[in-house]
């Protein structure tokens, strides 16, 4: 972690440079979780760019959006500061066709997570895929509870075991974490979908609000919130899936689930 660029002074590169991406192993996380081999489940990093950029071969400038798809059983992450750092390394360099540009990122982002990731890109005028909309389901954060506790604690966590299995899709707002390098803040929607014994919303609320003190990447927070959910209320299925703020022109979606599934891109109004 001491090789990280986060909270360092940058210097912008002007030239396509691949060793700037930086993967990080999930299994350091994993462990602390007790996450180990068959991973318990599915799903993948969707990350959104809204500021990729590179020049024609008459040098001039193209802008693109691009969709990147990672799945969550690469032996990496990649942390998102050099990421960022790493798309930038385009916007002087000349390519013939938007597809090589393409090519390209698929393989050196292959490469760093360690497993092949899907690379999509978009015209600027192709609305359809960006348009904003709303998560389906019930959202929790209309409850009038008081809270005092903004620190971790899977043990808020409450179910019904009793009970009939319910199908149930619940989302809220208000999920606050911290990058685990500088502490800045990371504000996401967080979206759950689960079959079993009903899980009780007003500690589901509870629970999630904290994470508000708590300094994980975006990546692990929905791992740790995925295997909470499955060890405090034992769902039968359950999807977790958290839409980001962007941040340097990205946003980090990362979706978990017991079933095998495509992370939707519901993009949301403060993405």
């Amino acid at each position: 972690m001491a090789d990280l660029l986060l909270g360092k002074p940058t210097c912008y590169p002007e030239r396509y440079d691949p060793s700037l991406l930086f993967p990080v192993s999930r299994q350091l996380k994993r462990d602390e979780l007790g996450i180990g081999q068959p991973l318990p489940f599915q799903g993948e990093d969707l990350w959104n760019g809204y500021e990729l950029s590179w020049l024609d071969r008459r040098g001039k400038p193209v802008i693109a959006l691009a969709q990147f798809r990672i799945p969550c059983d690469s032996p990496c992450l990649i942390e998102s500061k050099s990421f960022k750092l790493y798309l930038n390394s385009f916007n002087q360099t000349r390519f013939d066709e938007a597809d090589d540009v393409r090519q390209r990122l698929q393989r050196d982002l292959s490469s760093a997570a360690g497993k092949p990731i899907r690379v999509t890109l978009f015209d600027i005028d192709d609305l359809p895929p960006w348009q904003i909309g709303q998560l389906p389901g019930t959202c929790l954060d209309d409850q009038e509870i008081c809270i005092d506790h903004y620190q971790l604690n899977p043990l808020l966590l409450k179910h019904q075991p009793q009970a009939e299995a319910v199908r149930e899709t619940l989302y809220s707002h208000l999920l606050k974490s911290n990058c685990l390098i500088t502490s800045q803040p990371d504000w996401a929607s967080i979206w759950i979908d689960y079959l079993g014994p009903a899980i009780d919303h007003e500690a589901l609320l509870r629970y999630l609000i904290s994470f508000r003190q708590h300094n994980e990447f975006h990546e692990q927070c929905v791992e740790r919130i995925f295997t909470d959910l499955m060890r405090s209320c034992q769902p039968q299925q359950l999807s977790v899936y958290a839409r980001y703020t962007r941040r340097g022109g990205l946003d980090i979606n990362p979706w978990r689930s017991t079933e095998k599934a495509e992370a939707p891109n519901w993009r949301l109004v403060r993405q």
